[in-house]
């Protein structure tokens, strides 16, 4: 599979294990329910902590581990690619709460992290590209330097080919993931992008971004007058679309990694944002990758006050969402 130019893959994060304090398995009927609908893409965003000791983030749980291969097995039975993505690393994540110490300036952190990698290398050594690709390291924040982001994805992705040389790399792009990393061009890794903007209508209420509370109740297209001026169809194209066709014609593939608006926004505003979102992807032959499949951003169980929600194997399914979805 070549990293230049990815497959148009689309489908759901699943975060089971996306930080410790859930730490739970990935369950079968997610997998079956996705390949009925049609999708054939998992991205499973991991914290280093379900499945390493409270007290040596060196020694893995080899239960845990075991876990996240019978996610790759699911993969393999549905015909759904596995993305595999560090969230939270050694020394690193967008969330709270902040690391003992710092992937970018503390080589204790970084040889860490090289360590997870390496054993998830030397784990799926032999698992196809069709089925299994690595996603380094999530949403490095706009403070990252590009020079010592590149730095340190340089030495995962050697960390990692020392071991299984073939496998399929995605990083990350800066700054959130919203700005490409040409510096890495040369890496013969793909690139994740994200769909999170404008925030005021992807992030509208956030309990945990404070300037988010006083926020106009979101329309799309949304005008933000002379603070932030109009987004519409026209500026997703020019400002979070242009820039990742610029890095692709370099041989760089891009994927989406997450995007999705929080249920506090309007639904008829969600829809006709992601309807313009995903046509440019479409248009510019990209996957994507909803976060999440069950929560406060996606198709089921979501908890948004104006949905008429369908039952469905004991959820709350958003079927117009799904098949908006299915459409793109």
């Amino acid at each position: 599979m070549d990293a230049a130019k990815l497959p148009r893959w689309r489908g759901f994060n699943l975060v089971e294990k996306c930080n410790d304090k859930r730490n739970e398995p990935y369950r079968e009927e997610h997998f079956l329910w996705m390949r009925q609908w049609g999708f054939d893409f998992v991205r499973l965003p991991l914290s280093y902590k379900c499945w390493t000791q409270a007290d040596d983030w060196l020694a893995a749980r080899e239960p845990v581990l075991a876990e996240v291969d019978q996610a790759v097995e699911f993969g393999r039975q549905y015909r759904i690619h596995v993305n595999i993505n560090f969230h939270r690393a050694p020394g690193y994540c967008v969330n709270a709460p902040a690391e003992p110490l710092d992937l970018w300036t503390d080589r204790p952190a970084l040889e860490a992290c090289r360590r997870h990698w390496s054993l998830f290398a030397r784990r799926y050594k032999g698992v196809p590209n069709e089925r299994l690709s690595f996603n380094l390291l999530n949403e490095p924040v706009a403070e990252v330097s590009e020079e010592s982001y590149a730095r340190v994805v340089r030495e995962l992705v050697a960390a990692i080919r020392r071991e299984d040389p073939g496998r399929l790399i995605i990083a990350d792009g800066l700054c959130w993931g919203k700005v490409p990393a040409f510096s890495l061009k040369d890496l013969g890794i793909a690139q994740s992008t994200r769909g999170y903007a404008p925030k005021q209508l992807t992030h509208y209420k956030a309990s945990w971004m404070a300037e988010s509370q006083p926020w106009a109740l979101p329309t799309w297209p949304l005008d933000l007058g002379q603070q932030g001026g109009l987004w519409d169809r026209g500026r997703l194209d020019r400002e979070c679309i242009a820039p990742w066709v610029q890095l692709e014609s370099q041989g760089v593939g891009v994927h989406v990694g997450e995007f999705g608006s929080l249920n506090q926004t309007p639904h008829a505003a969600v829809l006709a944002w992601m309807g313009d979102l995903m046509g440019l992807w479409k248009r510019a032959g990209w996957g994507w990758t909803l976060w999440n499949l069950i929560g406060s951003f996606g198709i089921m169980d979501s908890r948004r006050a104006d949905v008429a929600y369908e039952d469905f194997h004991g959820h709350k399914l958003d079927r117009r969402m799904l098949e908006l979805l299915l459409a793109h």
